[in-house]
């Protein structure tokens, strides 16, 4: 009878060990492919809408597009682009939706000779810039003052709450692909501070309006930067600073540098006096411009509270002690990834 008893539990246990086995094996499967899905959606995107990377410079290559095109000439753009009707305007351009062989583009004009130093300013920016953060230059005539570049239908980064509020794109609306622009954002920053055209600062930015109308929201949700036109140089080594505009700035939003340092004195504001600064000033506004684009979605806090550190060093009145932006990208990634995996792990949890 005790024989009997000890094969039947020996029995059980050797059939029950390969189940437990499984089991575990399956459980660390679905972790992992739960964790590379996820991982895809900021890896595998990223490199949708870089269609003209791997293109020979001065060509361009659209979504749809098979091969490489040279820009466009003066006599191409006169004859093969047709104005369809404006979508945007400022004191520099005005900026109209187009078509090229069946292509939505977007056709910018000077509006004023007297900002065609700005004008030209933009080109050649956009000329040195090109790349997968940088909206992709189609082609320009300087004999119309014009160019031209791929359209994006989503419109500025001012529109991201209202596009992610329609229906079809409602499964958007995730702190993953929030999280992801975030990534962009700094990235595009980092990108600008060690560009091959020097380090730049961006200077239409003395505001969160403004900041946010500088970039584009692409069909896959990802940003590249599109109004290139103030973009001084700077090498704080060499002495070389910038101020941005003549007039005095203010408001919260600004860095702390690019206010008037006598305001609280009373003594009127000088150009001639005003310190310059740096692209430091960029990184005091990666907060403000961070919680517009991390908006109200569940894991949004969570987000929040992994920043909250190096957003803090971000907001150093002393510019010195604030990170580079490659600083704040490497805390960026590393916590998406962190949240990637703790997803995941929960998921399997349930």
């Amino acid at each position: 009878m005790q024989s009997t008893m000890g094969r039947s539990s020996s029995s059980t246990i050797s059939h029950g060990v390969p189940v437990v086995v499984v089991c575990l094996a399956a459980l660390l499967l679905s972790n992992v492919l739960i964790y590379l899905y996820l991982d895809s959606i900021y890896h595998t995107d990223q490199q949708l809408v870089s269609s003209h990377v791997g293109c020979p410079p001065r060509h361009f290559k659209m979504a749809t597009m098979k091969n490489c095109t040279p820009w466009l000439q003066c006599s191409q753009i006169n004859a093969e682009v047709r104005k369809l009707k404006l979508i945007g305007q400022g004191a520099v351009k005005k900026v109209y939706l187009a078509e090229w062989k069946g292509q939505k583009v977007a056709l910018s004009k000077l509006s004023s000779l007297e900002y065609q130093d700005d004008f030209l300013h933009g080109l050649s920016m956009l000329e040195a810039l090109q790349g997968s953060q940088v909206v992709q230059l189609v082609g320009f005539c300087l004999e119309d003052n014009t160019l031209v570049t791929e359209h994006h239908p989503h419109g500025s980064l001012l529109n991201l709450n209202s596009v992610l509020a329609q229906e079809q794109h409602q499964q958007h609306n995730t702190w993953q692909i929030r999280l992801r622009l975030a990534t962009d954002y700094v990235s595009i920053l980092h990108y600008l501070h060690n560009s091959p055209a020097g380090r730049r600062v961006m200077c239409d930015s003395n505001s969160l309006e403004k900041t946010l109308s500088q970039f584009l929201l692409t069909n896959d949700f990802h940003l590249v930067v599109n109004d290139v036109d103030a973009l001084p140089k700077v090498d704080p080594p060499r002495g070389l600073l910038v101020k941005c505009g003549h007039r005095e700035l203010t408001g919260d939003f600004v860095a702390p540098e690019q206010l008037w340092p006598f305001r609280d004195t009373g003594k009127p504001f000088s150009d001639n006096l005003m310190p310059g600064y740096d692209e430091r000033t960029d990184i005091w506004k990666i907060p403000d411009v961070i919680w517009f684009l991390m908006g109200r979605v569940p894991g949004g806090d969570l987000v929040h509270f992994h920043l909250f550190q190096i957003h803090e060093e971000c907001k150093k009145e002393d510019p010195k002690l604030r990170p580079s932006a490659l600083d704040v990208l490497k805390v960026y990634k590393s916590v998406y990834s962190s949240m990637v995996r703790d997803s995941a792990g929960f998921r399997d949890m349930l």
